[in-house]
């Protein structure tokens, strides 16, 4: 059991870091695109939307691959099972149960889907942040200035 934690959890920080750089990208373009004024508020917030959304969902499709090659390298899946599909099965707990881990590894599919909720929670907070900077800097904020 003591080998599934510690598998499970250096593939959750690989992707605990893969998640923060594209963070800090996201975070940091969204601040320099909401710095400018713009005389189309809602096509602005509509790309900057739409940008922040598929580079976080490309975040995480990187993430699950990630977690696809763990599940090779440590044979954890049945045989002639598709690894990135089960892979996503689990990040996104949609766990049709179709597919499970090989006994010695069942933790990792729960180890998996706990990664997952965690960087889509903290990719919706990043995402309401982006949207309330670049609402802030527009004329659909009202003001130009953040409240405090």
């Amino acid at each position: 059991m003591l080998r599934q934690f510690l598998v499970g959890g250096g593939i959750s920080v690989i992707n605990i870091i893969i998640h923060a750089l594209v963070m800090t990208i996201v975070v940091s373009a969204a601040q320099k695109a909401g710095s400018r004024k713009t005389t189309q508020p809602y096509l602005f917030l509509t790309v900057v939307m739409i940008v922040t959304v598929s580079v976080l969902m490309t975040a995480h499709a990187c993430e699950v691959i990630v977690w696809s090659f763990a599940y090779g390298i440590f044979n954890a899946a049945p045989d002639n099972t598709h690894l990135v599909y089960f892979a996503f099965v689990n990040y996104t707990t949609l766990g049709y149960g179709d597919v499970v881990p090989v006994e010695r590894w069942r933790l990792l599919g729960p180890m998996t889907a706990m990664n997952g909720v965690l960087l889509f929670g903290w990719s919706t907070a990043v995402i309401f942040e982006v949207l309330r900077k670049a609402m802030l800097r527009s004329s659909l904020g009202g003001s130009s200035r953040e409240a405090p």
